[in-house]
């Protein structure tokens, strides 16, 4: 009956259509074939390597394909094999179980020992733990506590599956597994300016407890002043997380935040429970300890979470890789047996493709459950027969398709397809790293007819956004055939030329997008999106992307509309640059692009090499810029080195100049980008290594030119004004897209 609920739900999304006359359908498909080819032809996916198939649903017939059995690296779209495989081996209803337990002579309200066992809760948060807390409490636990025992003994304790261990660092997105986790194994660092400038800051963790150890101080600047860092790593005694901060914050400027990942998840877990007992009045005399239960303990209470369905929503929609690495080890947990274990949770996927789906082991190369990194390997034949086997799949077909983001609607794809066919008709799941980028999935296109498709595309020129502004187009083909334009006129509609308007007309649009900025109120993003999107000059669109990044900045779109439109060439920075200057305006676009590369975005960085190149013979803007990499090489070394590695050989060597022209004039010899490129050399990558060997040798040997006495001083350049990003309410769900 619930399946049977949900599908009519879904069904004005993906119902049954009529067939078309014959002659009518032939028309349609060679309409769409011609879209798709000529996406491919006029877009860097030309020259990419690239995986593509659609394939109708209503009578298997290929409509579409281009090199449809080549192994590519899939991304985030791996999740869709972790997810099917969670459907049908433990069922649309299964439940994870959290058990806190006592001596079996337990009673007034004193307990020798509290044991909490795990068994790989992905969605545990402090909220929740708060009303299990409650529960505890209401169970009789309501005096006192001897010592807390933490069992993660459900999981192996190998903290990463394959793949993470190419990235370095503390981000979100990099949290580890565990039987027993808390808001999704990370943790918030809130940093308060003070009263007045040169005040020390309020630094605040979130959640508090007995784990964190914060080490470090942060003080107060100038309004103008945004130069801090956050770092997580074990303290020295391996039993508490050290959080280091420092730098300065901006006066008046509000909270600042971070999210950063922590290392030991049941300790984590553990103190935070302490913490919350104490504010519930019971007092814990013991310590808090790794173990496990002992035969005859009493059950307090048992915290189930959500139904599976459900958990694969946050996994999908918000691309999740915790998520998914958790349900790969519970896969195995429960199909071979305790502990599980990365290795045997992708034997019991495995197990599924071959016997349910029909793909034989060793026709593909899946490390992870995630997708991350340089790992994996599917082709789009491959992921669409995934597709079609869970559409035909009815016991599990609601749930998983109810599980992946819909177009203009929610998840990674609520703000891509905005205004076109797509909206509400396709769903599908996406997938970003560096240098891939894919979506597949299920459309309903206009004229009825249902379709899977899958885009893999790896090694692409250019820039991220390009891409996926072009893989969109392939989607909006499918969607809208069997409208009067057909494919092609939805494409076209989807990217309108571009159209330079008079400069006294872009001058008073400046002025009046600026003055939206300034106000950063969230109530103009609906407008500024439909703005963004209906604007044919280049330049008036990326004074609205800042006017729309600066109203909303912690939405992930209004960051990629951003970097799309932030554009280092005359027809549109110097033209909106000129204008800004002749109407008395801050600099545009570039104090928001140093926020975001600082915040860890390889793009951002590589959009500020690109304006490097620009503005070299600018003789404010060439000095600036340097100080800003100098700045975002402190916060974000490792982007840093990706981006620099990213460039042509021809760009480098004045990306390579600017920035030691800000490493000179910070004057920073213990700076983070020197022990990040040592990392880098022990990469898994031997490209990586190699390029982090050179760089490091050729920075050196700069650096000491430029500080040879004979060398020209360097002198100090004002820095434009900057907004902070604002906290978020909760803590981020890592994922990759």
């Amino acid at each position: 009956m619930r399946s049977l609920f949900v599908v009519v739900l879904l069904g004005s999304a993906f119902a049954v259509a009529g067939t078309p006359p014959p002659g009518a359908r032939a028309a349609e498909r060679e309409a769409l074939k011609a879209a798709l080819q000529s996406v491919i032809d006029k877009s860097p996916l030309k020259t990419a390597r690239v995986t593509v198939q659609v394939k109708s649903v209503d009578d298997g017939t290929v409509v579409f394909a281009r090199d449809p059995d080549e192994l590519l690296n899939p991304a985030s779209n791996v999740k869709l094999y972790t997810a099917a495989a969670a459907l049908v081996r433990l069922g649309a209803e299964y439940r994870y179980e959290t058990e806190f337990l006592t001596d079996p002579d337990f009673k007034d309200g004193k307990a020798k020992t509290l044991y909490i066992r795990g068994k790989g809760d992905p969605t545990i948060n402090t909220d929740r733990l708060y009303g299990i807390v409650s529960e505890l409490v209401h169970a009789g636990l309501n005096k006192e506590i001897g010592d807390i025992v933490v069992d993660e003994s459900f999981f192996d304790t190998e903290r990463q599956a394959p793949g993470f261990e190419q990235e370095y660092g503390d981000k979100a997105y990099l949290a580890p597994t565990g039987a027993l986790s808390l808001n999704w194994n990370t943790v918030g660092v809130y940093l308060r300016p003070g009263e007045s400038v040169g005040a020390k800051a309020t630094v605040e963790i979130e959640p508090p407890s007995d784990y964190f150890v914060v080490d470090g101080e942060v003080t107060t600047g100038t309004r103008t002043q945004r130069r801090f860092t956050v770092g997580s790593s074990v303290d020295k005694d391996r039993v508490r997380q050290k959080i280091e901060v420092g730098g300065v914050v901006p006066f008046e400027k509000g909270v600042w935040s971070a999210w950063k990942k922590i290392d030991q998840p049941a300790l984590y877990f553990g103190f935070t429970t302490k913490e919350l007992l104490k504010q519930r009045g019971v007092k814990v005399k013991g310590r808090l300890r790794v173990g496990t239960v002992p035969p005859g303990q009493k059950m307090l209470h048992v915290a189930q979470s959500d139904t599976l369905d459900i958990v694969l929503k946050k996994m999908n929609k918000h691309s999740s890789n915790f998520v998914a690495e958790q349900l790969i080890k519970t896969l195995g947990a429960e199909q071979r047996g305790a502990p599980g274990t990365t290795a045997k949770g992708i034997d019991v996927v495995e197990d599924f493709l071959e016997k349910d789906v029909g793909l034989a082991r060793g026709s593909y190369v899946m490390k992870n459950g995630s997708g991350l990194n340089d790992t994996n390997r599917f082709s789009a034949a491959q992921t669409n027969r995934l597709l079609v086997h869970m559409l035909e799949r009815f016991p599990v077909m609601p749930e998983y398709l109810s599980s992946v983001g819909i177009a203009g609607k929610d998840g990674t794809l609520k703000y891509r397809f905005e205004g076109s066919d797509a909206v509400g008709r396709l769903r599908a799941k996406t997938g970003t790293l560096e240098n891939v980028s894919a979506l597949s999935g299920y459309v309903q296109s206009v004229g009825g007819e249902r379709f899977v498709f899958s885009i893999m595309v790896n090694d692409f020129p250019g820039r991220a956004s390009t891409v996926v502004q072009h893989i969109d187009a392939l989607g909006v083909a499918v969607a809208s055939t069997g409208t009067p334009g057909g494919p092609q006129a939805a494409v076209a509609q989807l990217t309108p030329p571009s159209v330079v308007g008079p400069y006294e007309e872009l001058k008073a649009r400046t002025k009046t997008y600026a003055g939206l900025a300034q106000k950063a109120d969230r109530r103009n993003v609906a407008f500024l999106r439909i703005a963004w999107r209906t604007e044919k000059d280049p330049a008036v669109r990326a004074i609205i992307a800042d006017a729309l990044y600066q109203s909303d900045s912690r939405e992930a779109a209004s960051v990629r509309i951003l970097l799309d439109s932030a554009i280092a060439t005359d027809e549109v920075y110097g033209r909106l640059a000129k204008a800004a200057k002749d109407s008395g305006l801050d600099t545009p676009l570039l104090p928001a692009l140093v926020e975001i590369a600082s915040t860890g975005s390889v793009d951002a960085t590589a959009r500020l090499f690109d304006f490097v190149k620009w503005g070299a013979s600018d003789e404010t803007l060439s000095p600036w810029l340097s100080e800003q990499l100098a700045v975002v090489a402190t916060d974000a070394p490792m982007e840093v080195i990706l981006a620099l590695k990213g460039l042509s050989d021809g760009d480098r060597p004045l990306a390579v100049d600017a920035l030691v022209h800000g490493l000179v004039k910070a004057s920073q010899p213990s700076a983070p980008l020197w022990p990040m490129l040592r990392t880098a050399q022990g990469s898994g990558d031997p490209a990586t290594a190699e390029f982090a060997r050179g760089l490091e040798v050729t920075l050196s040997q700069k650096i000491a030119e430029a500080r040879a006495p004979q060398a020209a001083p360097i002198a100090s350049t004002p820095l434009p004004a900057a907004k902070p990003l604002p906290p978020p309410t909760s803590p981020p769900t890592p994922g990759g897209g």
